[in-house]
């Protein structure tokens, strides 16, 4: 199991749409195999910070869902509202 722990820090105030985004990233990734769970948090000190954490079965889960053409067009559209581009780390256990 892999726990994949994404950073974004949006630029001004287009939280909104990284947020309707990051909701139907979210959904496509439900549908992949190997996803487990996910969850997504704003810092309690800095709205325009998110986290998102997900969990999948496997590094070859996760690997095969981040090489995704629509997941990688998803991401393209977040980070260009974002102050830098995404951080990522994949933990396992």
């Amino acid at each position: 199991m892999v726990k994949v722990v994404l950073e974004r820090s949006i630029r001004g105030k287009h939280v909104g749409e990284i947020v309707r985004l990051l909701r139907q990233l979210r959904v496509r990734a439900m549908q992949q195999p190997g996803y487990i769970s996910g969850e997504t948090l704003h810092a309690a000190d800095d709205p325009n910070f998110y986290l998102v954490i997900s969990t999948w079965e496997s590094l070859d889960h996760w690997q095969t869902w981040l090489k995704n053409p629509e997941r990688q067009k998803l991401s393209a559209e977040i980070d260009s509202y974002l102050e830098s581009p995404t951080r990522l780390r994949v933990f396992t256990n």
